[in-house]
C-alpha cells in the first residue's frame, strides 16, 4: 500500500514539473536583456488571456471565429477593406479607443469580425472584452425587475458599463419603445463620457429616422417606400452619439450563411 502510495506521489511530481514553465520555472516572472530587467513571462500572459476569453461570454455559434478564418477572397472580395480596416483597429488599439459600427445587411459576417477582434484583443494584449447581444441584454435588464431573479439591474449593466470593449450585436433588432430608447442612450452615453470603447453591429442602414429625413415630397415618397433605418431603431439622438462613438464600416454582400448553404446541394 505505501509502495503503491508512494509511486502515485512521484507520479504527480512528475506531472506538477512537465507543466512548470521553463522560461520563468513557475514564478511568473522572467529575466530579459544584459540588464536582467524583470517582465511577464509569456505563459502567465496566456493564463491570463484564457481566463479573459473564457468571461467575455462569446457564444458557443460563433467560438470559431477569427480575424484569420474570416473570408475575405473569391466571391467575397468585395469584404478585403473591412478586414483591413478591423486588422487595423486591433494593431493600434489603445493608442485610439474609438469604437467601431459595423453597418451590413444579414449573413456579411459582422458578427464573425467583431468577435474576431475581441478575441484578438484578448489573446495578444490582454484587453478585458465582452460580448452581448442586444435582445438578449435588454432581456436580462428586463428580467431583473422581477422579484424572483436574484440579479438586479445595476448587477446586470455594471460589467456592460466597465468592460475595456464591449461588443453589442445586432443593434437595433428589438422594436423600439421609450424604455428601449432609455436604456439604449444609459448604455451608451455612459460607455462614451467613460471613454470606453465599443463595436456596434446592425443590420439596419444608417440612415436618418423618418421624421428627420426631410419635409418635400419626393422625401416624402421616399420615406413611404424605404426600410427601416438606424435612426428609426435607436432614435436619431442616440444615432448622433454613435457617430461621436465609432468609425463606420460598411460591409456588403451575399448572405455567408446562404452561399454555404446552396454550395451543399450542388
Amino acid at each position: 500500500m505505501a509502495h503503491r502510495s508512494a509511486k502515485w506521489k512521484q507520479g504527480s511530481l512528475m506531472k506538477v514539473s512537465s507543466e512548470v514553465c521553463p522560461v520563468c520555472g513557475g514564478t511568473g516572472w522572467k529575466f530579459a536583456g544584459e540588464e536582467r530587467r524583470v517582465s511577464r513571462c509569456d505563459c502567465r500572459l496566456k493564463q491570463k488571456g484564457e481566463a479573459l476569453l473564457a468571461a467575455a461570454r462569446i457564444p458557443k455559434r460563433y467560438e470559431h471565429c477569427e480575424l484569420s478564418n474570416f473570408s475575405f477572397e473569391g466571391p467575397h472580395s468585395h469584404l478585403t477593406r473591412a478586414r483591413m480596416d478591423v486588422c487595423k483597429f486591433v494593431e493600434e488599439y489603445p493608442l485610439e479607443n474609438t469604437g467601431l459600427l459595423l453597418i451590413g445587411s444579414i449573413g456579411v459576417g459582422k458578427t464573425h469580425l467583431a468577435v474576431g477582434i475581441i478575441k484578438e484583443l484578448i489573446l495578444s494584449k490582454g484587453i478585458a472584452c465582452l460580448f452581448y447581444d442586444y435582445r438578449e441584454l435588454l432581456k436580462q435588464i428586463q428580467n431583473s425587475y422581477n422579484d424572483s431573479v436574484k440579479a438586479t439591474e445595476l448587477e446586470v449593466l455594471r460589467p456592460v458599463f466597465e468592460t475595456e470593449v464591449l461588443v453589442l450585436d445586432e443593434l437595433g433588432a428589438v422594436k423600439p419603445t421609450e424604455w428601449v430608447w432609455d436604456t439604449v442612450s444609459l448604455i451608451l452615453n455612459t460607455r462614451y463620457n467613460d471613454n470606453r470603447t465599443t463595436i456596434i453591429t446592425t443590420n439596419y442602414p444608417d440612415d436618418p429616422a423618418k421624421e428627420a429625413s426631410g419635409t418635400s415630397e419626393f422625401s416624402r415618397a421616399q420615406r413611404a417606400v424605404r426600410g427601416e433605418t438606424l435612426g428609426d431603431r435607436i432614435g436619431e439622438r442616440m444615432r448622433s452619439r454613435l457617430h461621436e462613438m465609432c468609425r463606420i464600416i460598411k460591409m456588403e454582400g451575399a448572405d455567408f450563411r446562404q452561399t454555404i448553404k446552396s454550395a451543399s446541394f450542388r
